[in-house]
């Protein structure tokens, strides 16, 4: 009767099964493999979040061999090779269960799309101006589609391009990227002390909240620069406590800008933005998982931190321990903290330490279309 049943059904089926189960029901017949692979299995917004998102380590050297992947559900750790990448990357942003990243192979910004469980690998089109070190940010369109096929901005503001009689300098205008139109336009400038900053103190990490888009410079005294898409204009926000965090990330909770930091001998907070641009504090990490994530030690310098709707982490290197604060299941607004053990063994070999970017992703098994054009 199974192999039999309808693809609807049994894709619905299959929606209720973590990716890791619905990989090894792939694999129990040819039916099942077709459904998997070729049938789209979330279909609403409740089934796509159904699951938790995957902390995914990429690590920072040696890159191109492989990552590795936290499924939070049965608390374990995967290796996931990465030989299909024509070229090593470095991650940029999760667009649900898509990877947008960059090849490091080269200095001008060229940005690419993967599914590192799919293993599919797809260039976006080179950008209307050749541009090294900008800030990157994406918007999801469709918050209810973060399946296999999502509709997805990325905007890209300042760094350096070429000028005429050689030599470099600062470019002061964004681009936008519509995954729709499969294209980049030039929308828009901005301000040259802001073009500066965001090349030269920037990460490429952003976090979309309301219409803007917001990037956290990485020079203390930190600070907060934001582009609202809707008028093409430029804000800078001031960071609770910015000259003593030793480390500051933006992620978002609960649709909220939120701001996560940790000063020297003291705590790790959690501060959220409110509508009148006033940060309030809204949780401190547990005293308890906070000492034994720093060993011993007062600072928290070498502290990283990834985030989204619905889950934090804290993390350091890909054999430490993690702190997370996460959304209860069934449970919708508590959230409770508690530790991940790092990424030593898998299936009993010993894996070595490595430096590591984190980033959330949402493992979907459907090959994407937008990957294949």
């Amino acid at each position: 009767m199974w192999n039999h049943l309808p693809f609807d059904l049994l894709a619905n089926i299959f929606s209720f099964l973590a990716p890791d189960s619905l990989a090894r029901a792939s694999s129990a017949c040819r039916h099942w493999h077709t459904c998997v692979t070729a049938y789209p299995l979330a279909v609403a917004p409740s089934e796509s979040q159904r699951h938790p998102a995957w902390f995914v380590a990429m690590p920072t050297r040696n890159r191109g061999l492989c990552c590795y992947a936290h499924n939070p559900i049965g608390d374990s750790w995967h290796v996931l090779p990465l030989d299909f990448l024509p070229a090593p990357v470095r991650p940029i942003a999760p667009i649900g269960s898509l990877l947008l990243s960059r090849p490091t192979s080269g200095t001008s910004l060229q940005l690419a799309i993967c599914n590192i469980f799919t293993r599919q690998y797809r260039n976006l089109p080179m950008l209307n101006i050749t541009r090294t070190n900008p800030a990157v940010g994406t918007v999801v369109l469709d918050q209810a589609q973060l399946g296999p096929f999502p509709f997805f901005r990325v905007y890209v503001a300042g760094g350096m391009s070429e000028v005429p009689r050689g030599g470099a300098s600062y470019e002061p205008t964004v681009e936008m990227y519509d995954s729709r139109r499969d294209k980049w336009e030039l929308i828009g400038s901005m301000p040259m002390e802001f073009a500066v900053r965001l090349t030269v103190w920037t990460p490429n990490e952003s976090v979309y909240s309301n219409g803007i888009l917001y990037w956290m410079t990485s020079a203390r005294a930190y600070s907060v620069m934001g582009f609202d898409i809707g008028t093409n204009t430029w804000r800078e926000l001031n960071v609770p406590m910015a000259d003593r965090l030793e480390f500051a990330t933006l992620v978002r909770h609960n649709g909220k800008l939120t701001l996560v930091g940790g000063t020297c001998g003291g705590g790790a907070c959690v501060w959220e933005l409110d509508v009148e641009d006033n940060w309030g504090m809204v949780e401190k990490v547990p005293l308890e998982l906070g000492m034994r994530f720093l060993g011993g030690k007062e600072s928290w310098g070498s502290t990283k931190c990834v985030g989204g709707d619905g889950v934090v982490c804290l993390y350091r290197d890909l054999g430490s321990g993690m702190v997370f604060w996460r959304e209860v299941v069934d449970k919708k607004g508590r959230w409770e903290w508690y530790w991940v053990e790092g990424c030593c063994f898998i299936r009993g070999k010993q894996v070595q330490n490595l430096p590591i970017k984190g980033v959330l992703l949402h493992p979907n098994l459907a090959p994407s279309l937008f990957l294949n054009n």
